[in-house]
């Protein structure tokens, strides 16, 4: 059985290969990239007062601790980069994350913790609201993400990926994308990789413009974001 899984996995990943190349194309990408500097250029310009109003509020919480802070995470190929996002939790949230690994409560190669005692007061709003991932339309403009896409791992997820799950990483990550829309802490990390590897095969211009817009929704909806 197991000798089976394993082919249909190395089956799916062949199939997921030839999908990517058809949807590779010269056009497809240069209209991606186009719209992921406009979209990310003019975020960051008509947000900018919201970030100056979460950076007080921030400061006002934890003065110690930086408005922003930087992680590396794991993109297109397995490049790993920088990822920036404004500082949801105290100052020293890795240090405390190996004592609370035994509350994770999602499957497979991801933490999530809903209650996570590491983050702040406005930490749990900005995680709500989606607006602690604004600083990401800076990785987009830099080329290391996109609008739409996978979510970029951390590399101690990546190192118990197998490798179909390592298929993620065939593309370059985004700020949103098909799992964040279909549930997000509601959907397991092996439902997540089924999300990511369907959204590879079927992206196009206008799947990434429908994404973007169920993504608007979702954070001017009350949702369980944490």
């Amino acid at each position: 059985m197991a000798q089976l899984q394993q082919n249909n996995h190395t089956s799916q990943s062949f199939v997921m290969t030839e999908s990517v190349v058809v949807a590779n194309s010269k056009a497809y990408r240069f209209t991606k990239r186009s719209l992921d500097i406009l979209g990310a250029g003019l975020g960051m310009l008509f947000l900018s007062w919201l970030f100056i109003i979460m950076a007080i509020a921030i400061k006002i919480e934890d003065p110690k601790g930086p408005v922003f802070f930087k992680q590396k995470r794991v993109g297109k190929d397995g490049k790993e980069f920088d990822m920036y996002k404004m500082r949801s939790m105290v100052s020293n949230a890795e240090e405390l994350l190996e004592s609370l690994l035994k509350h994770n409560e999602v499957s497979g190669a991801m933490f999530k913790m809903k209650n996570d005692p590491r983050i702040t007061k406005i930490g749990r709003f900005i995680r709500k609201t989606s607006i602690d991932e604004l600083p990401q339309l800076w990785n987009v403009l830099k080329g290391d993400m996109s609008l739409v896409g996978p979510r970029p791992p951390l590399p101690r997820e990546v190192n118990e990926y197998t490798l179909y799950q390592k298929q993620r990483l065939l593309v370059t990550p985004g700020c949103t994308g098909l799992w964040q829309v279909s549930g997000r802490n509601n959907v397991g990390f092996e439902e997540m990789v089924e999300l990511d590897l369907k959204y590879i095969q079927k992206r196009t211009i206008m799947f990434d413009i429908y994404i973007v817009f169920k993504t608007v929704k979702c954070i001017l909806l009350p949702n369980s974001a944490y």
